[in-house]
């Protein structure tokens, strides 16, 4: 009998292994190198649903008045294709960057562009990789306006658009914690017309920032993130040579 307990232990205590293993598998724990936080290199902004490059590119430019090398990636599609896809292009970027010399990498990715960097980080060891990241107005849990797009003009809905749609499949394969040593500052405006809830940015192990906890008066829309002076003061500062902290006033703008 003595044996039969003990047996059925072992049976037990295996089968929590195993489901350990699945759920370790499933999700991105990667604890492998992490690059030197003292050594800022290229950035490189992925634009989100529709691929438009214009407003990132006047955020690329204040980053390169900074002394930075900054890069707005072309989407596949113009943003509307896979995100696996598009995550592909960004890894293919990564890859250049850092074999063209550069120390390390930093990421902004604004709207979906920080859904295709989260599928980066989980599908291609993005935490070895990229020093920093920075995401604005990102809908990692999904919009409810992709819903609404998938249920009722579904040809006007593309593979994007199907994928951000709330507890789609491939949202629910990125909701896990970020890799333990991945900086991440994710900020969202409360203002958000496109992203709804806009707390649908909100990730799990990175600094969490709703715009208006620090500045209580700006109106800034999704559109307007990446061209908002608070905002711009704020990836300027997080994408510096000081440690990524929560930030704890409302920028001074100029």
């Amino acid at each position: 009998m003595r044996f039969w307990l003990l047996g059925g232990a072992g049976l037990v205590a295996v089968a929590l292994l195993v489901l350990v293993g699945v759920r370790l598998l499933g999700g991105d724990q990667d604890d492998g190198p992490r690059p030197d936080q003292a050594r800022p290199g290229t950035i490189l902004l992925v634009p989100g649903y529709g691929g438009n490059r214009a407003a990132l590119t006047e955020l690329a430019g204040r980053l390169t008045a900074e002394g930075r090398t900054a890069q707005v990636l072309t989407l596949p599609g113009e943003g509307t294709g896979a995100l696996e896809e598009q995550a592909g292009v960004l890894d293919a970027a990564v890859t250049d960057a850092l074999a063209g010399g550069a120390p390390s990498v930093d990421v902004i990715g604004y709207s979906a562009g920080g859904v295709v960097t989260r599928i980066w980080v989980k599908d291609h060891r993005g935490a070895e990789k990229a020093r920093r990241v920075v995401s604005l107005g990102s809908p990692l849990h999904g919009t409810r306006l992709a819903g609404l797009g998938a249920s009722f003009a579904r040809a006007q809905c593309p593979a994007a658009c199907q994928e951000l749609v709330p507890g789609s499949d491939l949202l629910d394969s990125i909701d896990d914690r970020l890799p333990a040593g991945l900086p991440w500052l994710s900020i969202w405006t409360t203002n958000d017309e496109t992203v709804q809830p806009p707390d649908s940015a909100r990730l799990d192990g990175a600094i969490n920032l709703p715009l208006q906890t620090l500045c209580p008066a700006a109106r800034t829309t999704h559109s307007g993130l990446p061209t908002d002076p608070y905002v711009t003061a704020l990836v300027i500062e997080a994408l510096g040579d000081d440690p990524l902290t929560e930030p704890a006033s409302c920028p001074a703008v100029r």
